[in-house]
């Protein structure tokens, strides 16, 4: 349980080069966004998520080190064709987020676009399905209300893909126990997924904030009940999961945060 389905690496540049000037050690990144879901256009930008490492007398001194850090680069640096941004948080908190019910997280984990890793990076892939619960399904309803609001007020295709990928994502998850963000690989394993999603997805590769074209896509009385019944099925499929009510884990976790905490020095890449 709680492996990913890979989506092809094909069309990503080599992002190593970005990543090597950061301030500290990385213990993994990965490719998250419309290249995990499965439908980014050629506008789309790179969105780079994934843990790093403080040293110990930043959480332990008088001044407290960035326990999430970002950075953005634009379009035309080392040669990138599209935006890119980087968010990380210290290995504590990307722990601490595990044990909640936050699926975003655990996709950036088991992302199959890895950018770096190292040998936590994989113990912490280990342990993934120990912190799986049937309340994931709350993070998913949440995050596909959300999306889709945001299509109502922009009419956006983006949006609309982003509320059925994590309905799909959550479905999946319930009877599985398998997180999979990638939404073509989702049309072929729930049943109950609209067909017409295909053809949107062959359309998002167009343009990143273009409309849902209208010749490909049903009303929006039938995308409205078509998202309120897939609501309905995950509402189900979370009752009758086998996932437990809550996650373990917990004493792995901590024991992974300590040793690599003082193992000192950066993880051993394996790029």
């Amino acid at each position: 349980m709680g492996g990913m389905t890979a989506p092809s690496t094909t069309g990503l540049p080599d992002l190593r080069p970005v990543l090597a000037g950061q301030r500290r050690p990385l213990v993994f990144a990965t490719v998250s966004g419309a290249h995990l879901y499965g439908f980014p256009s050629r506008d789309s930008d790179i969105d780079v998520r994934g843990a790093h490492l403080l040293p110990v007398e930043d959480l332990i001194g008088l001044r407290e080190g960035e326990e999430t850090f970002s950075r953005m680069w634009d379009r035309g640096a080392f040669g990138l064709a599209a935006e890119m941004d980087l968010v990380t948080h210290d290995l504590r908190k990307f722990a601490r987020l595990m044990l909640r019910r936050n699926g975003y997280v655990l996709e950036q984990l088991l992302s199959p676009l890895v950018v770096h890793t190292t040998a936590a990076h994989a113990e912490l892939t280990a342990l993934a399905p120990l912190v799986l619960t049937r309340h994931h399904a709350h993070h998913y309803r949440g995050f596909a209300a959300t999306q889709w609001r945001l299509y109502e007020r922009t009419g956006e295709l983006k949006p609309l893909l982003y509320t059925f990928r994590a309905l799909l994502t959550g479905i999946h998850l319930m009877r599985t126990g398998e997180i999979c963000a990638h939404l073509p690989t989702l049309l072929g394993r729930v049943a109950e997924a609209p067909g017409y999603l295909a053809e949107l997805i062959e359309a998002k590769a167009a343009a990143e904030h273009a409309p849902v074209p209208a010749s490909e896509a049903p009303d929006a009385d039938r995308l409205r009940a078509d998202t309120e019944a897939l609501h309905t099925v995950l509402a189900g499929a979370r009752d009758a999961s086998a996932l437990p009510d809550r996650p373990g884990g917990h004493d792995a976790l901590h024991d992974l945060v300590v040793r690599v905490r003082k193992a000192a020095g950066r993880p051993t890449a394996q790029t």
